[in-house]
């Protein structure tokens, strides 16, 4: 895998681009979902990342996304948002409407992985339930947030988990259970043309710049919404947003420490936030 010439703004095959971090409390281990490479990982010393996973089922791990670990079993779960486009035609993969997203099992001692669920618009975010019977998938594509049971007797199936007002990024599970998602943007008048009518957003794609895609999905306005879901129920429990993006702008998630602070990442934006989460009622 070569790197040179790589900078911290380029970003091509060559260079990679570490997307979804997990770390394995047990072995120290981090597993990297890269939007170009696959999904790797580093050892507790560091040093140059070793590749997991390049293919699975006959079908590249061209776009592996964010994913989360079951400890206990040895399995990582992880999205690979599109086999045919990489992090850097990550709009393209929203608006063009194909459904060739899909979540990975890795089965970390063997050395397997299989597909568990696909077909799905743009999968971005992924997190696994405390007890590790479900994993949530956030659906960019479609605002949808599946769960997917991966144990017991429903193990194999899916359902409805929550629907989002906008275009969600990454999910993370809290201390207690619950999740904070953050959506890329709210839904506005770009957004449903786009979506709904995938011939016009391929169109748009090949005639305008990505900047000029990007204002327009993002209203003209960007800004910065996380909601926090029942890890139960899927109802939303507190909705957070910078409407004006005078603080947080492209928020591409939300991790609450068990010591009662939300940390903010972006995609786009250089910048972390951090915000004690008692300023506001928690349940």
């Amino acid at each position: 895998m070569e790197r040179n010439n790589c900078t911290r703004d380029a970003v091509v095959p060559s260079c990679g681009r570490p997307l979804g971090l997990t770390f394995d409390r047990k072995t120290g281990d981090i597993y990297i979902c890269d939007g170009y490479f696959g999904l790797m990982r580093v050892g507790p010393e560091g040093g140059l990342a070793e590749l997991l996973l390049g293919d699975v089922e006959g079908r590249s791990v061209t776009f592996a996304n964010q994913g989360d670990i079951d400890e206990e079993d040895g399995i990582y779960y992880f999205n690979d948002s599109s086999d045919q486009y990489h992090f850097g035609e990550v709009f393209y993969v929203s608006i063009s409407g194909d459904k060739v997203g899909r979540v990975v099992r890795y089965d970390i001692k063997k050395k397997e992985a299989k597909v568990i669920m696909d077909k799905l618009h743009l999968p971005n975010g992924l997190a696994a339930s405390k007890d590790g019977s479900f994993v949530v998938i956030c659906e960019g594509g479609t605002s949808i947030l599946h769960r997917l049971w991966v144990k017991g007797p429903t193990a194999g199936t899916s359902e409805v988990f929550a629907r989002v007002p906008g275009l969600p990024d990454n999910i993370r599970r809290t201390p207690s259970g619950d999740f904070w998602v953050a959506l890329h943007c709210k839904y506005n008048f770009f957004t449903r043309l786009f979506l709904s009518h995938s011939l016009i957003g391929k169109t748009v794609m090949k005639i305008l710049k990505m900047e000029t895609v990007i204002h327009l999905m993002n209203g003209g306005k960007p800004h910065g919404i996380v909601m926090k879901l029942s890890g139960e129920t899927g109802e939303v429990l507190h909705m957070l947003e910078d409407s004006e993006g005078k603080t947080m702008k492209y928020v591409s998630e939300a991790y609450e420490r068990e010591d009662g602070t939300l940390w903010f990442g972006s995609v786009y934006w250089p910048a972390v936030w951090v915000m004690n989460t008692s300023v506001y009622d928690r349940k």
